[in-house]
């Protein structure tokens, strides 16, 4: 897929117990509107907060039987995704919950932190689970802390940690608003991949999940519909970056 103007879509599943977000997300992946096969990005039940395990992994299964599955991380709990403390290494809750899923039969293929937050042990999980990472963002966030740490890559590359390890690497390219404001100028959508993501809890919003729908109807005009796995393995083959060049926040100046 070298060269080609293409698109991929993925969700930030993080209400899956949530009878009402779930009933609206699963009707969404399986419409596939725009003909997209919606990665679904996963964060495991949190048993301190109760979640019912068994409930979960039977959603889970569900998702993973409709299109690419992910793991997405939450660093605090499930209603606070960036880390809120140093004690333990952000790349160790990683393998822990990965370890877990697959224990449980399921197979990711992606990761994406929460909060966006990543940093060099997360990455290096990523490399050890096999993970393909979509946490780097094309833009940073706005609502990002000063020097809260991040990744920007504007294209699919394999990222360089050094020692002979790499990590492919599909960046987040564009909210449901960028895309609904990128769609509406001439040439609005920019050069290369469209990776576009929303959360499940979106689809609560009438409003929001039909500009949605809409969207990426609209946008499989423009671009292939494609899966995030298919982009995962054509990346593996392209340019090579270094983790240091992408790395962003963390100890350095705070942002202009």
């Amino acid at each position: 897929m070298s060269g080609e103007r293409y698109a991929v879509v993925s969700c930030h599943v993080e209400r899956m117990l949530d009878d009402r977000v779930w009933a609206a997300f699963a009707r969404l992946h399986d419409r596939r509107p725009g003909g997209f096969a919606i990665a679904a990005l996963i964060r495991p039940p949190d048993g301190e907060a109760g979640e019912d395990e068994v409930a979960w992994l039977e959603r889970a299964r569900i998702a993973a039987s409709r299109g690419p599955l992910g793991h997405h991380t939450h660093w605090t709990s499930p209603t606070h995704a960036r880390p809120s403390s140093g004690d333990v290494s952000a790349g160790e809750r990683v393998l822990r919950e990965g370890r877990w899923l697959h224990e449980h039969g399921l197979a990711p293929t992606l990761f994406c932190g929460g909060g966006w937050y990543t940093d060099l042990s997360v990455v290096a999980a990523c490399a050890t689970l096999g993970y393909v990472d979509c946490t780097p963002r094309a833009r940073r966030p706005a609502y990002l802390p000063a020097r809260g740490e991040w990744a920007e890559l504007s294209s699919p590359a394999r990222v360089d940690l050094g020692s002979g390890t790499a990590v492919v690497a599909v960046p987040t390219t564009h909210s449901v608003g960028d895309l609904v404001r990128s769609l509406a100028r001439p040439r609005g959508l920019a050069a290369g991949v469209v990776h576009v993501y929303f959360h499940d809890t979106d689809l609560l919003d009438t409003r929001r999940a039909r500009a949605l729908t809409a969207a990426l109807r609209l946008l499989a005009l423009r671009r292939r519909a494609v899966s995030l796995d298919d982009v995962s393995r054509d990346a593996a083959d392209t340019a090579v970056v270094s983790w240091d060049d992408i790395a962003r926040g963390g100890a350095g100046p705070a942002p202009q």
